[in-house]
């Protein structure tokens, strides 16, 4: 995997508090990087309204490898592509990526199922969000 393999990028500065004492950035981070690509993505691009709409996204599902260490001072790349669109949701597939170095330092996976708000009962992802997801499909 390489960082073109994904349609969306998006960057986090590492920051000093990340740094375990092992002098890398835990694991704990890689998946806060995950889920907050995965969200600024849907708010952003697919209009996801997460203060007062009657759709949510719930995690049911979440993987992460570590393949290199990533440290502080740093910005990464977490790269983010739809790996699978169904009907209520949807599964991430996500890579972080330092800058300059072509394999990625950790990858894995996300899972989405969307719910109603209120009841949390599992509804159609809205077409906003479902275009938005669609665009992070592989290229056919």
């Amino acid at each position: 995997m390489k960082v073109e393999d994904y349609p969306h990028r998006h960057p986090v500065a590492t920051r000093w508090a990340d740094n375990d004492v092992y002098g890398h950035v835990n694991n704990v981070e890689y998946y806060a990087w995950f889920d907050t690509a995965i969200n600024a993505y849907l708010i952003g691009e697919g209009g996801l309204d997460i203060r007062a709409g009657d759709t949510i996204g719930l995690c049911v599902e979440s993987h992460c490898e570590f393949r290199a260490p990533v440290t502080f001072p740093e910005t990464v790349a977490v790269g983010l592509r739809v790996g699978k669109l169904g009907h209520s949701s949807v599964r991430y597939e996500l890579a972080i990526f330092r800058a300059g170095v072509a394999a990625p330092a950790a990858q894995g996976w996300f899972v989405h199922v969307f719910v109603r708000r209120d009841d949390r009962r599992p509804t159609p992802i809205p077409d906003g969000l479902r275009t938005a997801l669609a665009r992070l499909l592989p290229a056919e």
